[in-house]
């Protein structure tokens, strides 16, 4: 997604203006053509040499260049957004304000184009009604600014303040280049992983699933705007540190979860694998293998049908089937019978994967993509919200 975008980092004066080089060296892995803007400050905590090297191209931070005396002009009209991280109190300050006495700053001011500022900070500082309102006012403006992490901070507290991870700031970055905040006001429940039905205290039936697509799902959602909650079994994925999540294990807790949060959203999204079968009789010790048990299996309830029972107009419901063979048509008779505004399809082969395929479907529509699961999550929200 950022192949060959022009990503301008501007790097402020905190002390995690380091983790800068690591997140310049993953744009540029990605492909991304990164320049540098560092404010004095940032120069004191590390040096201009090390993102000249990674992304082998020129580091600004003098106003008065004489081989580029209007930098903050041509580096504004060179790029395709700007991204200040790690993002100081006083530079969230300067931009609310319209200060301009330093390259990025003035180069921020000329900036047409997409925005996103990544505070790092103390917790204290971060939760100071004056730098909440200042952040307050660069939204209202259009820029975007992505939420700081919570855990130990470098200054000894522990809170919320911390650079989040690259990954994430990244999934940030690719969604801003061609997203705006269109989900605003939406309150989507997605659903992901799969459940598991006990057997004994150390043995279970499950679905094979990553958790993948709905992660990414939920994290595009959040990206633009949307109020999201994850409802999630087992996965192999970190739940992003800014979701509402909540943790489920069996078919039943996954249906009373969702259940419950039906009303208070708009858009329900089911891609967990929820285990079709689960044991009759749960066994509360340990089977012992003196002899092979006979354990007899029955249905758990189809919390999709369940859910297309009582769907109204107020609400939209998709759903996920990940088939061996006949994709369109298994698919379009689950739309039918179980009251589906949209499904979507995929074979069984690029579960866990980082890519995938899929067959997406309404009633009156029919539509096929492909690419990594963080693309396809955009293109299924932009199908859902425009058609």
């Amino acid at each position: 997604m950022l192949q060959n975008k022009k990503i301008l980092l501007g790097v402020t004066g905190g002390i995690a203006a380091y983790k800068a080089i690591e997140l310049a060296s993953n744009l540029s892995k990605t492909g991304a053509i990164v320049r540098t803007i560092m404010t004095d400050h940032a120069r004191e905590f590390i040096s201009p040499i090390n993102f000249a090297a990674i992304t082998h191209q020129k580091v600004y931070w003098d106003q008065w260049d004489i081989n580029d005396p209007i930098a903050h002009i041509s580096l504004a009209d060179w790029a395709d957004i700007l991204v200040i991280a790690p993002s100081t109190a006083n530079m969230i300050a300067k931009t609310a304000h319209g200060l301009s006495d330093d390259l990025l700053s003035t180069t921020i001011l000329a900036f047409t184009k997409p925005i996103l500022f990544v505070p790092a900070m103390n917790v204290n500082m971060y939760s100071n009604p004056i730098v909440q309102s200042n952040l307050d006012i660069l939204r209202k403006r259009g820029i975007f600014c992505l939420d700081p992490d919570k855990g130990n901070l470098a200054c000894g507290y522990e809170g919320k303040g911390r650079f989040p991870d690259i990954e994430e700031i990244t999934y940030a970055i690719a969604t801003y280049l061609e997203h705006r905040l269109d989900l605003k006001g939406k309150r989507i429940l997605i659903t992901a992983g799969g459940t598991i039905e006990s057997i004994d205290p150390i043995r279970s039936i499950t679905n094979r699933s990553s958790g993948k697509m709905g992660i990414d799902l939920a994290r595009a959602a959040f990206l633009r705007g949307a109020k999201t909650t994850l409802v999630h079994a087992n996965i192999n994925e970190k739940v992003p540190y800014y979701l509402d999540s909540i943790s489920v294990t069996s078919a039943e807790d996954m249906k009373q979860a969702v259940m419950g949060l039906y009303n208070d959203n708009d858009i329900i999204i089911m891609t967990a694998a929820v285990a079709d079968f689960t044991p009759e009789i749960k066994i509360d010790k340990k089977i012992k293998k003196k002899s092979i048990p006979n354990i007899n299996l029955k249905l758990t309830d189809d919390i999709l049908y369940e859910l297309g029972k009582i769907k109204d107009s107020n609400h939209m419901l998709i759903g996920f089937a990940a088939e061996t063979e006949n994709l369109e048509e298994y698919a379009l008779d689950k739309l039918i019978h179980k009251n589906l505004d949209w499904i979507i399809a995929n074979h069984i082969n690029v579960s866990g994967k980082v890519n995938t395929e899929i067959l997406m479907l309404s009633k009156a529509s029919k539509f096929v993509a492909s690419g990594s699961k963080f693309q396809v999550s955009h293109f299924i929200l932009d199908r859902i919200t425009y058609g």
